[in-house]
């Protein structure tokens, strides 16, 4: 299993949640400051808790799959935990896997979340397996289609979440 593993971009050092780290976050934002050697302020997840479980649980299930769950976004200049990101899982038969990302309210419009949307894809297109990344958003235009669009991504449908209600699918595919 990796002990530390980071996608690096101009601005953000893309940090995997390991073991370690998602116990810390469990434990709260000044353990999860000192595992990260990073500041980490009030509110830099929407997401919350749950996310990080199940990450934690599925690599204890399966260590080797570490590279394909939480990533915690750090933003170099600052040194400051800004959101949270990473993949749902390792790719499935066809080769696709699909990216999530948040960015902390006070970080936006920077253009952040396109760097990190466009770390975890380049990220993922370096491993073999990966034929194509997609992600999803709400059923309208929004800041997060306008990101995927900046990745390369194009929307291909409109699909029925049991939690979100409609949602647009978006994909790129590796040249």
């Amino acid at each position: 299993m990796l002990d530390t593993f980071t996608i690096e971009t101009s601005r953000l050092s893309i940090v995997v949640a390991t073991e370690p780290i998602l116990e810390a976050a469990l434990r709260g934002d000044k353990s999860l400051s000192a595992a990260l050697g990073a500041k980490v302020d009030h509110g830099w997840t929407e997401f919350g808790d749950s996310i990080f479980r199940f990450s934690l649980e599925m690599i204890k299930k399966n260590p080797s799959d570490l590279i394909w769950w939480s990533y915690l976004p750090v933003l170099k200049e600052e040194n400051v935990l800004i959101g949270s990101c990473g993949y749902k899982g390792p790719p499935d038969k066809e080769g696709i896997v699909e990216i999530g990302y948040e960015i902390a309210e006070a970080y936006r419009n920077r253009g952040l979340a396109t760097e990190l949307a466009k770390g975890l894809t380049d990220f993922a297109f370096t491993q073999a397996e990966v034929k194509a990344v997609k992600a999803h958003t709400l059923a309208a235009v929004n800041p997060s289609g306008s990101v995927l669009k900046k990745c390369g991504m194009k929307k291909v449908a409109e699909l029925l979440d049991p939690e979100d209600g409609k949602v647009w699918q978006w994909i790129v595919y590796r040249d």
